[in-house]
């Protein structure tokens, strides 16, 4: 294994284009990725999409510029799940099945946002599919780990990863995941619930804890990437991307830097050199003026679209922007799922960590709720789960939504569509809500 000081995370990678490019001439190493246990697959350099060199080793950048749209994406992941797909819209789709296998059939780098909610294991519950599955700790982590493989390859390099968990599991969770994953945030998600409606906290014997009574959920946060060197710098794909770019250009750093006019009060690279290892990010205006010079060099002719390449992180001082959450929990009621999430939990992560028209993947879709807040914020779904009766609700609600969000202007739905959507049969079930 490669000094991980110096590795170089797959999901830095970008296909090598040039027509010399093989195994035997690369300055690369070319080996396959380790499997899942012994060895970390985040120090490898992987020739999963062809023969492929790190970014900080690759020249030519020319397959950077041939990423397709999100429309285009969210077509080839429709027609991978075609065979298991119970219902859809022109922005949604819902399969049934289980989602270990269906994720297999998703293109790479398709998905913007993974937003999953899988059992908490630890609460060991009757009632939530799979929450009393794993006999050991160990199995259960064994078992998220192959998802993790998965949502990896699928995540675009701008993509955010969340995922809900027990505060008992999620330091566990946490370490295992930053095999694959560079951690952003650990969030701790309370819930101000009313007397009557706070669960076991109002009801239970104080003076019998042996424990702090578990009252919060967490949601642990990441992206791609990798922690550096020994100075500790933080490498995302826009850090290595940045640094690509501008050695491929044939810039400095301060070249880079009197372009662009980033000027740093203390180093010489300025801004520049703070984008280069991580430490923050650089504007749309910024990052056009950066495309602009380096383009302008001839050594490139174009780069990744900012949405293509830079995590969105969109929070004002209106809405949570700290780690720790407030949101009261869904109140009971008929067909309620026994581990639905609250619609302006959902809502806000949704807001906050995608663009307009990403696509959404829940690969744990329960009632369908992150598909519902995903449409009527005018991006797009994916939702897979394995229980019918919830897949249909699922089914149900998103459509409902779509109806609602194609209403509001969502993609500007034709009247002769919406129409066809609105009279077509969609799945019933017994807790319907009443006309």
């Amino acid at each position: 294994m490669t000094d991980p000081r110096v590795a170089v995370d797959p999901a830095l990678e970008l296909p090598c284009s040039s027509n010399t490019h093989s195994a035997a001439n690369c300055p690369t190493k070319h080996s396959q990725a380790p499997a899942a246990t012994g060895t970390s697959p985040a120090y490898t350099t992987t020739a999963t999409l062809g023969a492929t060199v790190p970014l900080h080793r690759t020249a030519n950048l020319e397959r950077t510029r041939h990423m397709p749209d999100r429309a285009a994406e969210f077509i080839q992941i429709k027609h991978s799940l075609e065979e298991a797909t119970i219902d859809e819209t022109p922005v949604s789709v819902v399969a049934l099945g289980d989602s270990l296998e269906l994720l297999q059939e998703i293109p790479d780098h398709t998905i913007s946002l993974i937003l999953c909610d899988p059992p908490y294991h630890s609460t060991q519950k009757n009632n939530i599919y799979g929450d009393r599955a794993f006999v050991a700790d160990r199995d259960f982590l064994s078992w998220i780990r192959q998802f993790a493989e998965h949502w990896k390859r699928i995540l675009k390099l701008s993509g955010t990863l969340y995922v809900f968990c027990s505060s008992r599991m999620s330091s566990r969770l946490e370490v295992m995941l930053s095999d694959y994953f560079l951690p952003v945030s650990n969030i701790a998600w309370t819930k101000p619930n009313d007397p009557g409606y706070d669960g076991w906290k109002g009801k239970m014997n104080k003076e019998s804890l042996r424990q702090w009574y578990p009252h919060s959920e967490r949601i642990l946060v990441m992206e791609h990437g990798y922690y550096g060197d020994h100075m500790a710098t933080r490498r995302t794909p826009l850090a290595q991307y940045l640094r690509d770019c501008r050695k491929a250009a044939g810039l400095t750093a301060n070249q880079l830097t009197e372009a662009v006019g980033a000027y740093g009060k203390v180093n010489h690279g300025g801004a520049v050199s703070n984008w280069e290892t991580g430490r923050n990010i650089p504007s749309r205006s910024q990052y056009q003026r950066i495309v602009e010079a380096l383009t302008s060099s001839g050594g490139l002719d174009k780069m990744l679209k900012y949405d293509d390449i830079v995590r969105p992180l969109n929070v004002t001082s209106a809405v949570e922007f700290t780690d720790i959450w407030s949101f009261p929990s869904v109140r009971p009621f008929k067909g309620k799922h026994p581990a639905e999430k609250p619609l302006d939990l959902l809502k806000h992560v949704v807001s906050a960590s995608s663009y307009p028209g990403d696509i959404v993947l829940d690969c744990f879709a329960g009632s369908g709720s992150t598909g519902v807040a995903a449409l009527l914020l005018g991006r797009r779904a994916v939702c897979i789960d394995l229980e019918e009766r919830w897949a249909k609700r699922a089914a149900r609600d998103i459509t409902d939504a779509w109806l609602t969000a194609g209403v509001n202007g969502w993609a500007n739905p034709d009247p002769q569509s919406m129409t066809s959507l609105a009279a077509r049969s969609r799945p019933q079930l017994p807790f319907d809500r009443q006309a």
